[in-house]
């Protein structure tokens, strides 16, 4: 086994093994500062292996930003209506 294999491993065991999936559960957790200490540690642990995971991040903080700048308006009640449809329609055409 390679030094560099040797350190992927031990990294990902202190990261406990965290899978991609498991990691998406627990980012609105992470940005939100709820995670405990230990999974935070998990949580950098994992990002700093997994370059999608990274890239994903990424996405949501800079989704956050441009949400975060919307207007307090509400939608008017036609395009409410006209956007509840148009899901409708997608979903009873999916399933």
């Amino acid at each position: 086994m390679t030094r560099d294999a040797i350190k992927i491993f031990v990294l990902d065991y202190l990261a406990g093994r965290m899978t991609c999936k498991e990691w998406v559960e627990i980012v609105t957790d992470y940005l939100e500062g709820k995670l405990t200490f230990w999974g935070r540690i998990r949580f950098h642990l994992h990002l700093g292996l997994c370059r999608g995971c990274r890239a994903y991040l990424r996405q949501t903080q800079q989704t956050i930003q441009v949400l975060g700048r919307l207007p307090e308006e509400p939608v008017p009640q036609a395009v409410r209506e006209q956007l509840l449809q148009r899901f409708r329609a997608r979903k009873s055409e999916s399933s």
